[in-house]
C-alpha cells in the first residue's frame, strides 16, 4: 500500500491529475467562502457578461454564474464519488468472489455480469431516470452505481484468477487460512491498482452521465450542479442571445475534472503495467542519448 502511494506521487501524470482533483475538492469544501453570492438569488441584471463584480457573468434570472459553478462543483463531485464508490465496491466484491470460489458461484456471478454488460447502459439510465421522473442527485448516484459495476467486476475477476494460481496463495490455502483472510490479506492488496483504475474511471463516467441526464431535463430542478446549469442555459436560449459564458463555465469544469482524473488513471496504468514503465525509461534514455549526440556534434564542429 505504501509502495503504491509512493510510486503514485512520484509519477508526473498522476501527481498533476491529483493536483487538479484536489483543487476541485477544495472548491467544493470551501464553497460558502468562495462563492461570494447566493447561487439562487438574483444579484444583477439578466445575461450580464463577465465583469469584476461577476467573474463569469449572470444567467437569464440574474444569478451569478460563478457562485452556481462553485456550488455545482460540490454536487457533481459528490455524485461522482458516491457512485464511483458503489461501482467499485460492487465490482470488487463480485469479481473477487467469483474468481476465488469458482464453480457454481463463478457461473452465477459471471452470468449476472454478462447480463448487465450486454444492456445498453446510457439508454438504460435514460429509461430508469424517465420512469422515476425528475430525480435528485442522490438518486442519480444510486442508479449509476447499481447499473455500472459489470465492467469493473469482469476486470477484477480476470486479475483475481491469475492471482489465485500464485504459489503464495496455494501455500496459504494448504496452511488452512480462512477464505476471508485469503481474500482481504493475500489477494486484495495485489488488486489495488485495478481497484483504483476502476474507481477513477467510474467517477469520470458518473460526472459525464449525470450532466447528460440533467441536461436532458431528467434531473431535479431544485438541485444545483453542472448538468442543471447546462439545462437552464439551454432552456433560456443562452447561445442564441450571446450569453456564451453560461455554457462555457460548466463545460470547462467538466473538461478539466475529466483531464485531472484521466491523468490519474494514466499514472495508475503506468505504475501497474511494467511495459509502460519500461517504455518510459527507454524514452528518457533515448532523449539523453540524443542530447549527448548533439553535444558531441557541436564539439566536433568547433
Amino acid at each position: 500500500m505504501t509502495g503504491f502511494l509512493t510510486s503514485f506521487l512520484r509519477n508526473r501524470k498522476a501527481a498533476f491529475g491529483l493536483a487538479i482533483v484536489l483543487l476541485y475538492l477544495a472548491v467544493a469544501l470551501l464553497a460558502p467562502l468562495i462563492a461570494g453570492y447566493d447561487p439562487l438569488a438574483r444579484v444583477a441584471r439578466p445575461h450580464q457578461p463577465p465583469s469584476w463584480d461577476h467573474w463569469l457573468g449572470t444567467t437569464r434570472m440574474g444569478r451569478d454564474v460563478f457562485a452556481q459553478l462553485v456550488w455545482g462543483t460540490r454536487t457533481s463531485l459528490m455524485v461522482g464519488l458516491v457512485a464511483g464508490l458503489i461501482v467499485t465496491v460492487n465490482g470488487t466484491i463480485i469479481g473477487i468472489t467469483a474468481a476465488y470460489f469458482g464453480g457454481v458461484v463463478d457461473e452465477i456471478l459471471n452470468f449476472m455480469t454478462n447480463v448487465v454488460l450486454v444492456l445498453p447502459q446510457l439508454p438504460l439510465l435514460l429509461v430508469l431516470a424517465a420512469f422515476l421522473g425528475q430525480v435528485s442527485p442522490w438518486a442519480i448516484a444510486l442508479i449509476i452505481g447499481l447499473t455500472s459495476w459489470a465492467w469493473g467486476a469482469r476486470v477484477t475477476r480476470a486479475q483475481a484468477l491469475t492471482l489465485k494460481t500464485r504459489d503464495y496463495i496455494e501455500a496459504s490455502r494448504m496452511l488452512g487460512e480462512p477464505a476471508w483472510r485469503m481474500i482481504l490479506v493475500e489477494m486484495l492488496p495485489n488488486l489495488l491498482s485495478i481497484i483504483c483504475f476502476n474507481f477513477i474511471g467510474s467517477i469520470i463516467f458518473t460526472i459525464i452521465t449525470q450532466a447528460t441526464l440533467e441536461f436532458l431535463g431528467l434531473g431535479s430542478p431544485l438541485s444545483l450542479s453542472w448538468g442543471t446549469m447546462l439545462y437552464n442555459a439551454q432552456t433560456s436560449s443562452a447561445i442564441t442571445v450571446g450569453a456564451w459564458w453560461e455554457i462555457a463555465a460548466p463545460c470547462l469544469a467538466i473538461v478539466f475534472i475529466g483531464v485531472g482524473l484521466s491523468m490519474m488513471n494514466f499514472g495508475v496504468d503506468e505504475i501497474s503495467n511494467p511495459r509502460l514503465r519500461t517504455l518510459g525509461t527507454i524514452g528518457k534514455a533515448l532523449k539523453l542519448q540524443r542530447a549527448l549526440d548533439r553535444e558531441r556534434l557541436k564539439e566536433a564542429g568547433q
